[in-house]
């Protein structure tokens, strides 16, 4: 014999299903994983080119006439690039996928066959038509620019899907 408070009560629960309804109650989350693998494939490479170029355009003058001049084209280019990053980072709020897929893609993956096999980098840059972008992204690419700007979105996906995990159990 059970010395619980609510042993007499037992039966009553045995047979409970949940009702239908309640385990359909996750809502669909297609639309917000495909939003966001969307912009997170097409914003991450546009926000890379954006920043590799305008740190080129910083560099090139800093370095060529040795002063500390300003380019205001090169610095709107960095902002537009961290605005754009920032933009797939927050598209973690929708869905992990994003920033993961951005992060992998175009970032971790070319910077660790870059770091691996110097070839490989040198070959995925000569994929690009050459103008001061390619350029900027050679650079970008082989100062290990591009492998930490991946590790820190993929980084952000993964921090958003546990706090989304997290808050549903």
């Amino acid at each position: 014999m059970s010395t619980h408070r609510y042993t007499e009560y037992e039966d009553d629960y045995e047979d409970y299903e949940e009702p239908a309804d309640v385990l359909d109650e996750r809502p669909r989350r297609g639309v917000a994983h495909l939003v966001s693998a969307l912009g997170g494939l097409l914003l991450t490479p546009v926000a890379l080119g954006l920043l590799s170029w305008g740190g080129l355009r910083q560099q090139q003058l800093i370095q060529a006439t040795l002063s500390t001049n300003r380019d205001s084209l090169g610095i709107a280019l960095l902002a537009g690039g961290a605005i754009l990053l920032l933009v797939v980072a927050a598209l973690g709020a929708l869905s992990a996928v994003g920033p993961i897929l951005g992060g992998l893609i175009y970032g971790v993956l070319p910077g660790v066959a870059a770091m691996a096999v110097p070839e490989w980098g040198f070959r995925l840059v000569n994929l690009m038509p050459k103008s001061d972008i390619a350029y900027g992204v050679m650079d970008f690419l082989f100062i290990g620019g591009l492998l930490g700007v991946g590790f820190l979105l993929v980084g952000s996906g993964l921090a958003n899907a546990l706090v989304r995990r997290r808050r549903e159990a």
